[in-house]
């Protein structure tokens, strides 16, 4: 897990895709909901109001393939708000969610990259292919009731750029390798789950 490594998407051939999904949060103080969360200025901040577990919640309407996901916390600011375990799942609905990620911070200050070295997805096994991606804040620090998270950020491969640089010449035997998984279990052990594509399925676009 990185912290405020460098990060340039239209250099890595990513764009952002979280404005294509219906984002929800378990609960939110008035002015600190989605809008704030999904702002540029990291200065807004979704905060909760409610019991924990805190979920966010960021629902697509067809299967998309993530490849990054960052997420931005600042202890400095935020202090016992500030999340100490966070736990990410995936799956095609709240029915069959799988944990894929779980995360524990001491002091984070900035943007920090959530590993997805193990779900399995992609030809570099990196990618993950879902319809529902939740956020799950588990632990604040000091035994905080109420979180704060101040940015989120979903990214999946920019199709214009990769078919500049010569996809387009792949064969349909070569494009089916692409779309297996959902998710799979990593060292830890965590649950598996599948998930084929089908063919009526492709790559969301930004319009």
């Amino acid at each position: 897990m990185e912290i405020d490594t460098p990060f340039d998407p239209s250099a890595l051939g990513l764009k952002e895709i979280g404005n294509l999904a219906s984002w929800t949060v378990s609960s939110c103080k008035p002015g600190c909901g989605i809008e704030a969360l999904r702002d540029e200025d990291t200065g807004l901040f979704w905060q909760s109001d409610g019991p924990q577990p805190h979920h966010l919640n960021i629902h697509f309407s067809r299967l998309v393939s993530i490849v990054s996901i960052r997420i931005f916390l600042d202890f400095e600011a935020d202090e016992s708000y500030t999340p100490t375990r966070i736990t990410l799942l995936a799956g095609t609905g709240y029915h069959d969610l799988i944990p894929f990620s779980a995360l524990e911070f001491a002091q984070p200050k900035g943007w920090i990259d959530v590993p997805l070295d193990h779900v399995g997805g992609g030809e570099d096994g990196k990618t993950l292919r879902a319809f529902l991606l939740q956020v799950r804040v588990v632990e604040n620090h000091q035994n905080g009731k109420d979180t704060h998270v101040r940015g989120l950020k979903v990214y999946a491969r920019d199709e214009r750029v990769r078919g500049m640089l010569g996809d387009l010449h792949l064969g349909r035997e070569e494009m089916e390798k692409r779309k297996p998984v959902v998710v799979r279990a990593d060292s830890n052990g965590l649950e598996r789950g599948w998930v084929v594509e089908p063919d009526w399925m492709g790559e969301p676009e930004l319009r």
